[in-house]
């Protein structure tokens, strides 16, 4: 996604877990020099809305604007429900829910000011349908569907719109490298094919660009046919 609103000529600012500190900054540097674009960093703590307030404000000094907000951050335990920590759930549901309600809140009065913006937020196929041992994620990720259409409809008027994307299973290194992917991860996708990370960041460059007016409120299937069962 980050990569891809840059090639849309898009200033970016980057959050993530701060692992390692100069991979990050060359990223960053790399994206900002081949799109001709800035890009910032913010390892802000997603369990502390005042983080994630000042990670907003900051955004917003950065740039001068605040035209598009991506909600991407996720965590996942496993675990059935009799077993899963109290701790897991918190964090489970602080990351994946509460932090997506914080940025959005933060984010909206720059919106609302400038009579324009877009929220894109992830939820994933279990937005729209439970895996069993998931229940932290699957209640965040229905969260989030709610939680989208709810301010989808506040902001209808006010040339804001506001989805959600509900990929499946992706291809990414976390689970490139995990084995069966045929038989246990892919077994509910029934294209039998991770989807692409460039079809992600493809359909979120849409959705914030200039013919997308009429998408709001949506949770969108991107899935290779999971939720067509």
């Amino acid at each position: 996604m980050l990569k891809a609103l840059a090639g849309a000529g898009c200033n970016v600012m980057m959050h993530g877990i701060p692992n390692d500190l100069e991979k990050i900054k060359g990223l960053t540097a790399s994206i900002a020099k081949e799109h001709g674009v800035e890009v910032g960093y913010s390892d802000a703590n997603l369990l502390n809305p005042a983080a994630i307030r000042e990670m907003v404000r900051n955004t917003h000094s950065a740039f001068g604007r605040l035209d598009i907000l991506v909600n991407n951050a996720g965590i996942q335990h496993v675990a059935p429900v009799h077993e899963l920590p109290d701790d897991k759930w918190d964090a489970i549901i602080g990351v994946c829910l509460s932090a997506t309600f914080h940025a959005t809140k933060a984010a909206l009065p720059y919106m609302l000011d400038q009579g324009w913006g877009r929220v894109v937020n992830t939820g994933s196929m279990h937005a729209l349908v439970a895996s069993p041992f998931k229940s932290a994620y699957n209640a965040a990720k229905h969260g989030v569907a709610g939680f989208t259409k709810t301010v989808a409809l506040e902001v209808a008027q006010k040339n804001i719109t506001v989805n959600a994307i509900c990929p499946g299973y992706t291809d990414t290194d976390l689970v490139r490298n995990q084995s069966v992917i045929r038989d246990v991860l892919l077994a509910d996708q029934p294209t039998k094919q991770f989807v692409k990370p460039e079809d992600i960041g493809a359909l979120v460059v849409h959705l914030c660009g200039p013919h997308s007016s009429a998408f709001t409120g949506a949770c969108i299937s991107i899935d290779g046919g999971w939720v067509a069962r």
